[in-house]
């Protein structure tokens, strides 16, 4: 299909192999601990240390190198490169641990930088992983001969350790194909969130690469849905808002799992990685894995697209727009693309939800519906599904 251009724009990268939580440097006033005192970090749930980074997020500082979640230690680690310095002490006072590194979050942004200028190059992709202090650069199998040696010089001009680079079995493609689900512009969707629009009506949201504004949606039977009121691909995202025809449809707010399960979706939190999550759609159903990078920045053939979460939840054609969730009942992402198949496995990229609320100024739950509410009971992620989507 043919994909319309909305917006063109690229950002940072930022990835983890563990839970990644943002590249700010933890500020604490009058935070002066001696060497005589090291405070002992403190033991947190994954919970418990994002919320701590939000609570203590300032100012990065020179010597700033990342932070992430321990998972063994169950420890807020903060990247210094200056031991001693002031961002070390903060982040020890305020009950992190801290760890010396080569690099600083500013070099390795500047990297991506240089990636970005040099390296956008179909079938790459790259994030900063401040666990191994590197930025994660992956090629899939499309990027051979004069492309692999052009990405090649691009890192090795880094510097010694600042990238390294991994393969992808596949291809980075958006996943959509012609079928049935939801049906527009010649092309086969998923249905990701049921939203109340910023004026009150009702919508759904699903993947920018769907379809631009103006594409009109049908369900799998053909009868009318909506039409794409807003759409970003490529450039700072993959989303779409679609608004009902009719703005008072019942619109619930909930995740069909399959064989008669359904998720209730209450709220939209931003992706961890180390995270666990679900991925329902068209094509093939009910999927589990973990969250394995942040702000990953992927270059389809269609051009670049930032801001992304990457998993190692399967996907393929037609699955584009489903819904990425906990089996908690909160939205966290809207299938992209990515590589490889739900045989085999593969890397595969999500569109924020909390990201596509604010652009379109809407809200988690349909028009006239509740917006929060208990966790139905749901089978396990299988092979396979029902038609997913919201009912």
């Amino acid at each position: 299909m043919s994909h319309r251009r909305i917006r063109h724009r690229k950002s940072l990268g930022a990835a983890a192999v563990v839970i990644a939580l943002g590249t700010a440097a933890v500020v604490l006033p009058n935070a002066n601990a001696s060497q005589d005192e090291v405070p002992t970090p403190r033991t947190l749930t994954p919970l418990a240390a994002a919320d701590l980074d939000a609570r203590l997020t300032g100012t990065p500082g020179p010597d700033f190198g990342g932070s992430y979640y321990d998972v063994d230690k169950r420890q807020l680690v903060v990247n210094v490169v200056e031991a001693d310095g002031a961002t070390a002490d903060r982040a020890r006072e305020a009950g992190a641990a801290v760890r010396t590194v080569d690099h600083s979050a500013d070099e390795l942004h500047a990297a991506t930088s240089t990636l970005e200028d040099r390296a956008t190059i179909p079938g790459t992709s790259w994030a900063v992983d401040p666990v191994t202090n590197q930025i994660r650069v992956t090629a899939d199998r499309s990027v051979t001969g004069d492309r692999w040696d052009r990405l090649r010089r691009v890192v090795d001009g880094l510097g010694s350790g600042v990238a390294r680079i991994e393969r992808s079995a596949g291809e980075f493609t958006p996943f959509v194909e012609g079928g049935d689900a939801i049906l527009g512009g010649g092309s086969r969707c998923t249905l990701g969130f049921n939203v109340t629009t910023r004026e009150g009506g009702a919508g759904f949201l699903t993947a920018g690469h769907c379809g631009g504004v103006g594409t009109r949606w049908t369900d799998r039977a053909g009868a009318p849905l909506g039409s794409v009121r807003q759409a970003t691909f490529p450039g700072a995202g993959d989303l779409a808002l679609v608004a009902y025809d009719d703005p008072g449809r019942s619109a619930p707010s909930s995740v069909n799992t399959g064989a008669g399960g359904r998720v209730a979706i209450d709220r939209a939190v931003e992706a961890t990685v180390g995270q666990q999550v679900r991925r329902m759609g068209s094509t093939t159903g009910l999927h589990g894995g973990r969250v394995t990078g942040l702000n990953a920045t992927v270059n389809y053939a269609e051009g670049s697209v930032s801001g992304l979460v990457q998993t190692d939840v399967c996907a393929e054609p037609g699955d584009s727009g489903g819904p990425l969730f906990t089996a908690d009942g909160a939205a966290v992402g809207l299938t992209s693309g990515g590589s490889g198949d739900c045989t085999r496995g593969g890397v595969t990229f999500f569109q924020p939800v909390p990201r596509a609320l604010e652009a379109f100024g809407a809200r988690i739950g349909g028009a006239g519906q509740p917006s929060s509410g208990p966790m139905t009971p749901t089978s396990p992620p299988q092979e396979g599904g029902e038609e997913p989507g919201e009912d």
